[in-house]
């Protein structure tokens, strides 16, 4: 019998992990990236012995798939995937093609801002409950390439609304919405409904035994809740009111009680992750690990001792009084909000770079009530001094990380906070945000 041809488009980390997942399964595969394929994958798919092309895409090695594995980053509208719907072929998320062969359990977790956190931070509680449990998705490795080599009982998977919009019969077990807030809009017709339907699509297929999580504080999320038929348990968690069934706050204390079993409290001040969105993204991955019934002491302990990722909100050091954070993973403004509602006023806030269309308006109040100074890190600076020359009475323009923290540390006073949170990609004078971040926490070790 001839073999099925499975084709994978992309050749990054899900696309390479999808391959080795088709070949296990006895599928022909052929990957196709029309960009450069990075050596390490490049020489993982000649290992394997897995055929590929990069640098274009050749219709006739195709167009002749059963199926299509499609990398998040290429958008529908992509001239590939227009032929592909065209003939019919069915084109899906390397998520939703790892699924149908693994019969673990799946926490997905979505949301605008704050997603790599609870993933974590849900990881890292369901680790020390000793769960057999891996961390896939949006962060770090491959899903399918997990399940074609391990076999683990439980995925904690971070997922974007990219993914989501190529997830059919996918169901999660668990699943998790923090929030919506505008961005990638440029993907959905510039239309924030059209963006959050993608994001609710992480309910799709759920049954009664299934949980959907969300935030009661969250308004975009419960507009979108009203237009999808939602089969799944809810249970939602707030800072604002006191929840029945699932977790609140109330003054310090954070209670997270499900189905009248025995509840948890503890006080914000023991939380790893600091900041009132923490405080959500906290809440969240403390359902998911009751709803698992784990152990209150090991939640506890694990919320106390999380480390979070490089690059987001890190703390970098003390210098003269001074706290240097390294948030350089905060690419849009909504994560330069979240950043400075973090912090104490006094601050020193590093920011710039490529500016995908912001809009800055969001972040005047909390400039006005909280920023000294504005240090810019960018080639091209005008749209943040024209946003803040009212806010703030120190604009400065710098070009390098070096320059920018020497700028910093001459501003800032005892007690201050110097924040690099850019609201802005890096590609501009950086590699990428990591790079950014490593400049920045180099130059403040050299102070």
């Amino acid at each position: 019998m001839e073999k099925q041809r499975i084709v994978v488009l992309g050749a990054g980390e899900s696309g390479v992990g999808a391959a080795m997942l088709a070949q296990k399964q006895g599928f022909e595969v052929f990957v196709s990236d029309f960009g450069a394929i990075p050596s390490q994958y490049k020489e993982r798919l000649q290992e394997l012995n897995i055929a590929f092309e990069e640098k274009q895409h050749t219709a006739e090695l195709i167009l002749n798939a059963v199926e299509v594995v499609k990398s998040p980053g290429i958008p529908e509208a992509a001239p590939m995937i227009k032929a592909l719907k065209a003939k019919g072929i069915s084109v899906v998320s390397e998520i939703e093609f790892a699924k149908r062969y693994t019969k673990a359990k799946t926490i997905c977790i979505t949301g605008s801002n704050g997603k790599t956190t609870t993933s974590m931070l849900t990881y890292h509680i369901l680790k020390n409950a000793g769960l057999n449990v891996a961390l896939a998705g949006n962060i770090g490795n491959s899903f399918a390439a997990l399940v074609a080599t391990a076999d683990f009982d439980y995925y904690v998977l971070e997922i974007s609304s990219f993914m989501l919009d190529d997830m059919y019969d996918f169901r999660a077990d668990i699943s998790i919405l923090l929030n919506i807030t505008p961005d990638h809009l440029d993907r959905y017709d510039y239309k924030l409904s059209n963006y959050a339907a993608s994001k609710l699509r992480i309910t799709q297929n759920q049954q009664s035994d299934d949980v959907f999580i969300y935030c009661a504080d969250d308004d975009e999320t419960l507009k979108a809740m009203k237009s999808v038929k939602i089969n799944s348990g809810m249970v939602a968690f707030s800072i604002r009111k006191e929840i029945e069934n699932g977790a609140y706050l109330e003054g310090n204390n954070l209670h997270i009680n499900i189905n009248l079993k025995e509840e948890l409290t503890m006080s914000i001040t023991e939380l790893a992750l600091q900041g009132k969105h923490n405080v959500y993204n906290s809440m969240a991955a403390g359902i998911v690990a009751k709803i698992l019934d784990i152990k209150n002491s090991v939640i506890r302990e694990s919320m106390s001792d999380f480390k979070n990722i490089e690059h987001r909100l890190e703390h970098v050091g003390k210098i003269s009084g001074v706290e240097y954070i390294n948030d350089s993973k905060a690419t849009n403004v909504n994560s330069t909000w979240y950043a400075l509602e973090s912090v104490n006023p006094g601050v020193i806030l590093i920011m710039g770079g490529v500016d995908k269309g912001n809009d800055y308006s969001m972040l005047k109040d909390l400039v006005r009530e909280k920023v000294r100074a504005i240090v810019c890190l960018g080639r091209d600076n005008k749209r943040i001094h024209e946003a803040f020359e009212d806010d703030v009475e120190v604009i400065v323009n710098t070009f390098s990380a070096n320059e920018a923290v020497q700028v910093a540390y001459h501003l800032a006073n005892k007690g201050n906070t110097v924040l690099l949170s850019p609201a802005c990609a890096s590609f501009d004078l950086f590699k990428n945000y990591e790079d950014r971040g490593n400049q920045f926490k180099m130059a403040v070790k050299e102070l």
